[in-house]
């Protein structure tokens, strides 16, 4: 077994540890952060796949901005736990059929690659001076444009309607137009009103 090899199983069991932690730990922040360790071992193993754009891109995007995001939800927000433990033991079989899916397509890609079957794809090795970023970018801008276009306008799709289905106007909210607040004259703000004086209290006793 060469380091390359080792270093895969050694990030792969870290990875394999950190997602059971994810779904079997009950305080929801040491979930997050195990789901953000799972991330960067994820990440660890596109470098060693040479996808050094896809694992920048898994730690800047998912670590760096959305389990953020998650852990501020979770700690912020008052979770009951034992709501959320309801109903737990019920997705038990699809998760052990996805489950085993997913470990009957990495066996399939292992034993491919050691055993040399026909008609299993294994990548050649890479010049020095390739780029994966850029391969990406023709892939993407060329052959896939299309579906890459598709794919943004049902992202836009949804985040419209995601705003439309939150937004609520509720009659007791309090609003504040700026242009009538601007639109206004110095006599409508302030007025001055005459007043006789009066005399003090000494004098009034003189």
């Amino acid at each position: 077994m060469d380091f390359a090899t080792g270093t895969f199983y050694f990030f792969a069991a870290i990875l394999i540890f950190a997602a059971l932690r994810v779904i079997t730990a009950r305080n929801p922040v040491h979930a997050a952060l195990f789901l953000v360790l799972s991330f960067f071992t994820a990440a660890a193993l596109w470098l060693l796949l040479e996808a050094e754009f896809l694992a920048i891109a898994l730690v800047l995007v998912y670590v760096g901005a959305v389990m953020v995001l998650f852990l501020f939800v979770v700690m912020m927000l008052d979770i009951n736990l034992d709501r959320l433990r309801e109903g737990y033991w019920d997705y038990l079989v699809p998760a052990l059929i996805v489950a085993g899916v997913m470990v009957a397509e990495m066996t399939l890609i292992l034993v491919g690659r050691y055993f040399d079957l026909e008609g299993m794809p294994i990548p050649e090795p890479r010049p020095a001076d390739y780029s994966n970023t850029r391969e990406l970018g023709l892939l993407i801008y060329t052959d896939y444009v299309y579906p890459f276009e598709i794919a943004a306008v049902i992202l836009l799709v949804a985040i419209v309607a995601a705003i439309a289905l939150t937004l609520r106007h509720r009659k007791d909210t309090k609003y504040v137009d700026p242009a009538s607040q601007i639109n206004i004259r110095r006599q409508d703000r302030v007025r001055i009103v005459p007043m006789k004086s009066e005399p003090r209290g000494g004098e009034e006793a003189k």
